[in-house]
């Protein structure tokens, strides 16, 4: 089998970074813990328990030491936590998210209503809602979403990071239609958006889609998405055991590709997978 692996498969530029962050912190504090995973890698979250960071869920239950803010970013009200505790702070939230919350800040500050795309129980969706510190916010995950909002002077939009910017443009097309002024940030990841053309590229060739990754990722669940309506033998694993034989009747060509989150050596190891069913 011919397999068409994806150029930029695997860790972005924001995850990389709280990963290093991590490892780097690990070794550096005997007592130390991340708020919520620190990317959407269980094998990730895994090695980084067996060097001692504790995954925490209730910033009321970090008392001392030093504690890992995830890549996804916490809420304002959790930073203020930490801050009244007088915890050590390594900052691993991606600068991309950091940017669409502080937008959020602004556009609530200047009087905008703010329309928030993307899907309203993530991390990251949470942690932008409140920086707004109690402005009017809507979430929507889509267009159908956008048309039950309601009229408002002032309409400002922002995006989680990890949408697509089709998604964006229709939500902001509606927007339109609903105040007079609409303010509009492209808040969405440079590299989701390389991800998700990539896929679709790979998916128009292959037979067959492997998209590799957390199946608690929301980028990798929307690139799996993407392939699914252009392929529809379309399987997102999150390893290469995951992987069955019987899913390759007949296939000459597999396409590959993972989400920002996935580390390079399990990438790997379904590439041996797949290599080794082949011969």
């Amino acid at each position: 089998m011919k397999i068409i692996l994806a150029d930029s498969a695997g860790f972005c530029f924001g995850v990389k970074r709280a990963t290093n962050l991590a490892f780097d912190a690990a070794d550096e504090y005997p007592n130390i813990c991340s708020l919520g995973p620190i990317i959407h890698s269980p094998q990730v979250v895994k090695t980084l328990e067996e060097k001692g960071v504790r995954v925490i869920r209730k910033v009321e239950d970090i008392d001392r030491g030093a504690v890992i803010i995830r890549s996804h970013g916490i809420t304002a009200e959790e930073l203020d936590i930490i801050h009244e505790r007088n915890l050590k702070i390594v900052d691993a939230t991606c600068p991309f998210v950091k940017k669409a919350q502080d937008y959020a800040t602004k556009l609530c500050n200047e009087g905008y209503s703010v329309v928030l795309v993307g899907e309203k129980d993530h991390p990251e969706v949470q942690g932008i809602i409140s920086y707004t510190r109690g402005g009017e916010v809507f979430v929507v995950a889509d267009c159908k979403e956008a048309q039950r909002l309601p009229s408002r002077p002032k309409l400002g939009v922002v995006a989680q990071t990890t949408q697509s910017f089709k998604n964006l443009q229709q939500v902001s097309d509606v927007c339109l239609g609903k105040s007079k002024e609409v303010r509009i940030f492209n808040t969405i990841c440079d590299a989701t958006s390389v991800r998700q053309n990539e896929a679709r590229k790979i998916a128009r060739e292959a037979d067959l889609m492997l998209v590799v990754g957390g199946f608690n990722s929301a980028n990798t669940t929307r690139l799996a998405q993407i392939c699914q309506e252009i392929q529809p033998k379309t399987f997102h694993v999150e390893t290469a055991e995951q992987i069955k034989e019987a899913w390759f009747s007949g296939v000459e060509s597999v396409g590959i590709t993972a989400g920002a989150s996935t580390p390079r050596w399990i990438i790997d190891q379904v590439v041996e997978r797949v290599s080794a069913m082949s011969k």
